[in-house]
């Protein structure tokens, strides 16, 4: 008898080691390329790190077969770590992403695509190029994850995993030791969360003295009645998620104004304007891999996109940039901020056979995102309610745009977007 208990209870061991096991190769695979979990109830804030960013000790994969086989360690931490060093914040691991974070559906076919569970079914894509780390705070994993955004890469994956995400102002974050796509112009460093105070707790690991800032803007403006939003129409936006931001700007009192539709061009012009330069300074910066063995076939493509764009588009994009500058100077003399959706429309299911380029340019198209990036602004992607009429998810995202620097106050508005009352 007594023999039969121990076969038992060694069985049952053996099986919660296997589940363990299991549950660890999951998130590795999916959400996480190297995952270290802390248990949730430690009180130790929990922190994810996109496998572009530079960690001491681990080889950054940048979500590449090719780096990932030839890559040595990081011999030092991305500057943008050191804050989270200093308060031993842990480090659960590093992040899933898009190869070389140039495509935006979330794909990976070498360490797994992570999976959005948003809409219960494990359809919708998780968005690119920061997909795990989306999907790392929305199941919980981590309390807070670090991404990048060059043209949207914070804000998708936020907007389609219904969790917050802020693109940060153009050179406020150092971007020494992160994986360059566009690092004179577009490139970023920001946090993703699944509430307005773990998002201001990771900015305060990016900004020394962020959270007295955020305290500030709180105090400052406490209710949405003294802020001010230019509201962007855009043509092609599904009418549910338009409705959406409107019920939701308007039931929390901001005081809401149309932008005209002179405006509206000049946005659509920076939108082009910004994906020409995104796409263009992907193929400079990382043109060297465009031949490896081991770099996919989509990510090959977009270089190939890039070196057309850099002959035909490129100087002329740039020339464009400071008069763009100068049209959101103006904008933010008259409103506090611009509220626009993140995306056009639902995030989409994916292709029964993988996505594809034809796919990465239909979810591309969706973004309302690269325009601020071409600014350099910063931006936050909020989740806010869909109404009932079985929807594939139950909330969009409304993206607020800021003036440079305006991080603090941005995250206040989330705030009282956030807020029950």
């Amino acid at each position: 008898m007594k023999k039969t208990s121990s076969c038992l209870l060694l069985v049952l061991l053996l099986n919660g080691c296997a589940l363990e096991d299991r549950q660890a190769r999951h998130a590795r695979q999916h959400a996480f390329i190297d995952y270290h979990p802390l248990a949730e109830n430690s009180g130790q804030l929990r922190l994810a790190v996109k496998d572009n960013i530079d960690m001491k000790g681990y080889v950054t994969t940048a979500g590449s077969e090719y780096f990932a086989r030839n890559n040595p360690p990081a011999t030092r931490d991305a500057p943008c770590l050191a804050i989270a060093r200093e308060r031993n914040v842990h480090i659960v691991g590093k992040t899933n992403m898009t190869e070389f974070a140039v495509t935006v559906s979330g794909e990976n076919t070498h360490f797994g695509t992570p999976r959005n569970r948003f809409d219960g079914r494990n359809e919708v894509i998780p968005g690119g190029s920061s997909s795990g780390s989306a999907v790392a705070v929305k199941t919980g994993m981590a309390d807070v994850a670090f991404g990048t955004d060059t043209a949207g890469s914070i804000r998708v994956p936020a907007a389609c995993c219904g969790v917050y995400g802020l693109k940060t102002t153009f050179g406020l974050v150092s971007t020494k030791g992160v994986f360059p796509i566009s690092p004179k112009y577009l490139d970023t460093v920001g946090p993703l969360a699944r509430d307005i105070p773990h998002l201001v707790k990771g900015m305060d690991l990016l900004q020394r003295g962020f959270a007295g800032r955020y305290a500030r803007a709180v105090a400052a403006k406490p209710s949405a009645t003294r802020i001010k939003i230019g509201r962007l129409y855009l043509d092609g936006t599904d009418p549910a998620i338009d409705k959406a931001i409107d019920e939701t700007l308007a039931a929390k009192r901001f005081k809401v104004v149309t932008l005209p539709a002179s405006f509206k061009q000049q946005w659509e012009q920076a939108q082009k304007d910004g994906k020409v330069v995104a796409a263009a300074d992907a193929w400079l910066s990382d043109r060297e891999y465009g031949n490896k063995k081991g770099v996919g076939f989509l990510t090959k493509a977009v270089f190939a996109l890039g070196e057309v764009q850099y002959y035909t588009s490129y100087t002329a994009a740039l020339k464009r940039r400071a008069a763009w500058q100068r049209t959101l100077r103006q904008v933010f003399k008259q409103v506090d901020f611009i509220a626009v959706p993140t995306l056009q429309g639902l995030p989409p299911k994916f292709p029964f056979w993988g996505s594809s380029v034809v796919f990465e340019l239909r979810v591309f198209g969706m973004q309302n995102t690269v325009g601020v990036n071409y600014a350099g602004n910063p931006a936050l992607a909020v989740p806010i309610p869909l109404p009932a009429q079985k929807k594939l998810v139950p909330v969009t995202s409304l993206q607020l745009v800021g003036r440079p620097l305006g991080e603090a106050e941005l995250l206040n508005a989330g705030r009282l977007i956030e807020s029950k009352s």
